[in-house]
């Protein structure tokens, strides 16, 4: 890959012709239509986040003469450029000089056309150092990878999007990144993370690949259309919210793509499951909500996915105590399973450590983790023990 290092570009030959896109949060064109800000590989525009702390830091060092570090551009073309690194910068300063933000000036909002005209001229003759790098699409995608300058490292779906650009990523982010899309909501019930930052498309690709979003991409790059994904998608968000009809918080990031393949062949009423959410959020005993969920679509069988609260050490010790000094006295274990056998554990009187605490009434059936449902049983009973 060749280099060459260009300084006499400022941010008014930058800013010339720049288009940003409302819609899509996007910086288009500069450069006097030279330069593409946001090729496919490159990843949305998230500078105006937060409140756009950063894209207002980018300008606040313009006026103060800082450096803005390198930027990338790879030549595509004669007088033809795209945004290899800096695309967030670029679009922080064409957005400013374009009247789309403003900056705090001695406690006062200035956008660019009310900041004073030295500011102004300061802001337009800043020069940037900009390398030009020539080469194949697959040196300057790996050379792409490898780079973190901006300040915000890209996460694997941004570098997945690099690698795999093409005409299915870009129908795929329209659908998926784009903060603008009505359904983002809804899905933000269910999927945990930011579209500007690629992961609800990353989820989307999750539940479609099973797992296998490398391999999906590669296979799909050409793709003129994303009906499967979608498609399956829909499917998945449909079902979800037809089982479930009470949206909880914490069932935001859940493995609901896990979930449906494993259990959407199954019938459910949803009048019932709503029932038991209810009834299973109210349960003090109960410590991981977000459990609830995969435990209703199992049948309530796997108590482990509840984290149910267990007999803390002070009861143990007392129920101990007081099962023991009885077992004594009756000259029979101490373990009242073993008290009703016919083997040599019949009188066996067991160690604290050697037994565990066990619900009475079971917890799947109302029981409490309280002194007066608590026995201690033998640990081979224990276990032994259904529905505990």
């Amino acid at each position: 890959m060749k280099t060459e290092l260009r300084t006499e570009i400022t941010v008014k030959n930058i800013c010339d012709g720049f288009v940003y896109n409302e819609l899509e949060g996007k910086g288009l064109f500069g450069l006097s239509g030279k330069l593409t800000i946001q090729p496919e590989y490159q990843r949305n525009f998230i500078y105006a986040d937060h409140g756009g702390q950063k894209e207002i830091a980018v300008i606040e060092s313009l006026l103060k003469g800082y450096p803005l570090g390198l930027i990338y551009f790879n030549k595509v073309a004669e007088n033809k450029f795209e945004v290899l690194d800096g695309q967030q910068r670029i679009t922080s300063i064409g957005r400013f000089v374009a009247g789309k933000f403003a900056i705090m000036d001695n406690g006062n909002p200035k956008y660019f056309d009310s900041l004073a005209s030295d500011q102004q001229i300061r802001i337009l003759q800043s020069k940037l150092l900009i390398y030009e790098c020539e080469g194949t699409e697959t040196a300057i995608k790996e050379w792409f990878r490898t780079i973190n300058i901006s300040g915000v490292a890209l996460n694997s779906q941004e570098l997945l999007n690099a690698i795999y650009s093409g005409p299915f990523v870009t129908l795929a982010k329209a659908e998926f990144s784009n903060s603008q899309n009505a359904n983002i909501q809804k899905w933000s019930a269910y999927i945990k993370g930011s579209a500007n930052r690629q992961e609800f498309l990353e989820c989307a690709l999750d539940w479609v690949s099973k797992g296998d979003i490398d391999g999906y991409m590669s296979k799909h790059r050409n793709d003129t259309n994303i009906t499967e994904l979608k498609s399956y998608f829909k499917s998945v968000i449909d079902w979800v919210s037809t089982v479930f009809r009470d949206v909880k918080k914490e069932m935001q990031g859940l493995e609901w793509g896990e979930y449906y393949e494993k259990y959407h062949s199954q019938s459910y009423d949803p009048a019932m499951v709503s029932s038991e959410v209810g009834r299973l959020y109210g349960n003090p005993y109960i410590t991981k909500k977000r459990g609830i969920f995969e435990f209703i679509l199992g049948g309530e069988q796997d108590t482990k996915l509840l984290e149910v609260r267990v007999f803390d050490d002070t009861t143990k010790h007392s129920v101990y105590e007081k099962q023991t000094n009885a077992a004594k006295e009756k000259s029979e274990s101490n373990c009242p399973h073993c008290a009703i056998g016919h083997n040599a554990n019949k009188s066996r009187i067991y160690l604290l450590k050697e037994m565990d605490a066990d619900h009475v009434a079971a917890w799947s059936n109302g029981g409490g983790s309280t002194a007066e449902n608590c026995q201690m049983l033998c640990v081979m009973h224990n276990r032994a023990k259904g529905n505990r």
